[in-house]
């Protein structure tokens, strides 16, 4: 097993969580042992573990339900394969705040469709208690990740790249807790992605076509600097939900943002740039992003949209360009090969 001295460091001597974002068992095993406390999970990563370790997913029974094909097994492949790794990793349910738990994402071909939602968001949460549901930012998605924290199901919004759709995420869950409280309930955990990555990638090709004074130096920033604004924003209004940068492209994602009171979810390969680090390590999420590098995104509308609060309405969150390519990818290379996929 590699030691990876950054990521135990991380995990055990600051306040910032950290889950393997990986279906695939044998990565699993190592990440739990360099300090993982939880694993995220899309239509992608269960398709490509599924491909990836069909005779360990056989073995476990995970085919032996004869579900037709479509929606509806496609859900079967999602529910077994992360109740499975919820149960890997349920042990660590007991020892603190975001310990213990594993992602699950709704269907990502309707992320418009609120009463679709809320009824797969009923069945993901029958699994198991320590399942957390993944459910779109989008207009409709706020008002079913509301519906699901009202009944205190655990809760992702994903899809998630800009301060305006954290912040809105971060609104829909106080009101759902308020209510969750109200009828004498606890509610679950609440997680506010942010994508940093892949704000990087669409603000790149935006920056190319604009031929403005922006760089690629200064894109690799974008990210980070939208994650480090919507965190100062979630500790000055005393927001419940926790941050999650994810679809990390450098150990920079997860350096810039060490110490902060959030969970990072980290792939294999991004693990792999962390364990290159030589310490000592310090915690970096109070360093501000060069000021010079910001005006020069802001010259960008696309990263304003992304960086200011009011950048956007939720109504633009489902067309925001970042969440056409990632609901693409969900669906082309996820959700549509588990509805027919064969053993």
């Amino acid at each position: 097993m590699a030691v990876n001295q950054y990521l135990r460091w991380l995990s055990g001597e600051t306040q910032t969580l950290y889950w393997h974002d990986s279906a695939v068992i044998s990565e699993l095993e190592t990440a739990l042992d360099n300090g993982a406390v939880g694993t995220t999970t899309n239509p992608f990563l269960v398709q490509a573990t599924l491909k990836a370790q069909p005779d360990f997913w056989q073995s476990t029974g995970v085919f032996a339900n004869n579900v037709p094909e479509g929606d509806e097994r496609a859900e079967s492949l999602i529910k077994q394969v992360s109740g499975y790794i919820a149960e890997r990793v349920a042990p660590f349910y007991s020892q603190g705040f975001g310990h213990g738990y594993c992602c699950a994402q709704l269907n990502p071909n309707r992320p418009g469709d609120q009463a679709l939602m809320c009824d797969m968001a009923d069945r993901y949460a029958r699994i198991t208690d320590n399942i957390v549901i993944k459910i779109p930012a989008t207009k409709a998605g706020l008002h079913v990740l509301e519906y699901c924290a009202a009944r205190g199901y655990n809760v992702a919004a994903t899809v998630s790249f800009t301060v305006p759709q954290v912040l809105a995420v971060a609104e829909a869950f106080k009101r759902g807790a308020s209510l969750c409280r109200a009828n004498g309930k606890e509610p679950g955990l609440g997680i506010a992605v942010m994508m940093v990555g892949r704000l990087d990638d669409y603000l790149r090709d935006v920056m190319q076509e604009s031929g403005g004074p922006a760089t690629e130096e200064d894109i690799i920033w974008a990210g980070t600097a939208a994650i480090k604004r919507a965190y100062t924003l979630f500790m000055e209004r005393g927001y419940e939900s926790i941050l999650m940068p994810a679809g990390c492209r450098g150990a920079y994602h997860i350096t810039q943002v060490a110490g902060a009171r959030m969970i990072c979810s980290v792939a294999p390969k991004i693990a792999s740039m962390l364990q290159a680090l030589d310490g000592p390590f310090t915690e970096q999420i109070g360093q501000s992003v060069d000021p010079a590098i910001i005006r020069r995104l802001m010259t960008l509308r696309e990263f304003q949209r992304a960086y200011e609060p009011d950048g956007m309405v939720p109504e633009e969150f489902i067309t925001y360009g970042s969440t056409n390519r990632t609901l693409t990818q969900f669906c082309d290379n996820g959700w549509n090969l588990l509805q027919t996929w064969q053993t």
